[in-house]
């Protein structure tokens, strides 16, 4: 029995499959959820519903998964194919107690892992991670009789789900790009139900991924949108990942635009209906949030959080927030607008109710948001072990030249954030930050300024500075160019 302990990670299991783990370890990842889930549920025969994405070997690695769950007393419900948010929408359609997705997401091939949940709309957080990892490494299994059975057809249920709500009357020329991932299945049908003209991109199923992974990060597979949408004259660009819980936008002139300005655009679009909101943004996120005049007029509040899909959607359950949005792509609509959970899909479809009720073509939405110079994610290495210490030195440090008054370019620290490290604002709402990789041995350091390109790089410098003088980090995977 082989089972990689580092496969599980802060709120994701994944593992390079018969390298890190085999088929006789996920049978016991399979008795460790399944003991996990009666523990917490309290229930004998629990329903937990389970799905697969389109890789080869998925589908057998989810019938491992289901025979440790039956062994400790699950009773499971098998969907067949599926995208992560469609098994996360079916615990709430079908009143289930758990849900176990099988999907390596948007990772190469060769990788697998599982997106699990016990508490509605929410997945694994780091508690309940190395809950699981303890119960299963050390085999501390329940013994029960489950059963199991095959859910026809619910592919239709989450569809149509989706199409009635989300009707638009401006016919939307969009190009859907799946990177031949399982989003393929649904993703087209469902934007044509709500009224838009679909040019497919990629959508037909290919385990191989034969041109890119359906990645919408990939700057492979963002060139490839982008030239489909200005050959088509489309309105807009969508590219969703390999289990199609997020979504990357092009604009009609083929421009790539990061999530959290996409999800500025929907906040504001949503604010004047819905006053009064809560939006929770990740710390990588950018500063226009907090000083937003359509959001402040509408006296709608955004919260900084954790960055990572599990911490954002629990952000958003907590504080009954509208909705949630990571810079990743990941984006949460709770009530009314959707179930708190990350659905690529519905997030396309937010983006099509923007363009739908604003009237205006996405590059002019993009051009009433103020200009701000941001660098990209960059990730100096720093060994697992020491990362942790080196960002609460980080704490300590920014915290004390914030108390001595200490100037960034001329600029005096307004603002100390530490609820992921440390994120520190300037007065003219510049701001940079520092904090460990949830997944890689390294750090991660991003900076914005509104003022000047200039400002955005002090930042950096100093950040830089500080982090050298540590004498803990390595080489960046990427840094700004002088």
């Amino acid at each position: 029995m082989k089972i990689n302990p580092n496969g599980f990670r802060e709120y994701d299991a994944r593992w390079v499959f018969e390298k890190e783990i085999d088929i006789e370890g996920i049978t016991n990842l399979g008795k460790g959820l399944g003991t996990q889930i009666i523990s917490h549920t309290k229930k004998d025969n629990p329903r937990v519903i389970v799905g697969h994405d389109y890789r080869s070997y998925s589908e057998k690695i989810k019938k491992a998964l289901i025979e440790g769950l039956i062994t400790t007393g699950c009773n499971v419900e098998d969907l067949g194919l599926s995208l992560s948010p469609m098994v996360y929408f079916a615990q709430f359609n079908l009143k289930s107690d758990a849900i176990a997705m099988v999907t390596a997401s948007h990772n190469e091939n060769g990788w697998t892992g599982v997106k699990m949940g016990i508490k509605k709309g929410l997945t694994h957080a780091p508690e309940e991670m190395s809950e699981l990892k303890e119960i299963t490494l050390n085999q501390k299994f329940t013994t029960g009789k489950g059963n199991f059975k095959k859910k026809e057809n619910f592919k239709k249920i989450y569809i149509n789900d989706l199409i009635s709500k989300n009707k638009i009357n401006k016919k939307i020329k969009v190009v859907v790009a799946c990177g031949n991932g399982t989003a393929g299945v649904f993703a087209p049908e469902i934007l044509r139900g709500i009224g838009c003209e679909v040019i497919e991109l990629d959508c037909e199923l290919d385990w191989s991924f034969p041109k890119y992974n359906p990645n919408p990060e990939d700057l492979k597979m963002l060139h490839a949108i982008a030239n489909v949408v200005k050959d088509n004259n489309a309105d807009i660009g969508f590219g969703f990942d390999g289990d199609g819980d997020r979504c990357g936008v092009i604009d009609e002139k083929g421009n790539e635009i990061f999530s959290d300005k996409i999800g500025l655009l929907i906040a504001r679009n949503l604010a004047p209906k819905y006053k009064n909101s809560k939006f929770v943004v990740d710390v990588k996120s950018t500063g226009l949030y907090s000083k937003d005049k359509v959001l402040n007029n509408n006296k709608c509040k955004t919260i900084y959080w954790k960055t990572g899909h599990s911490h954002i959607k629990r952000k958003v359950n907590i504080e009954k927030a509208l909705a949630g949005f990571e810079k990743s792509g990941h984006f949460f609509f709770n009530k009314p607008l959707g179930y708190g959970y990350d659905d690529g899909i519905n997030s396309a479809i937010q983006v099509c109710h923007l363009l739908n009720d604003q009237n205006k073509k996405m590059s002019e939405l993009m051009g009433e948001l103020p200009n701000t110079f941001q660098t990209p994610t960059m990730a100096p290495f720093c060994k697992d072990e020491e990362k942790y210490k080196v960002v609460d030195a980080m704490v300590k440090e920014v915290q004390k030249l914030q108390k001595e008054n200490t100037k960034i370019d001329g600029q005096l620290i307004s603002e100390v954030l530490t609820v992921n490290g440390v994120r520190f604002s300037l007065k003219d709402g510049s701001w940079g930050l520092i904090r460990a990789s949830s997944n890689k041995p390294s750090l991660v350091v991003v900076t914005e300024s509104p003022s000047s390109n200039s400002r955005k790089k002090k930042i950096f410098e100093f950040i830089d500075n500080l982090l050298q003088n540590t004498g803990k980090i390595g080489e960046y995977d990427q840094k700004i160019k002088d």
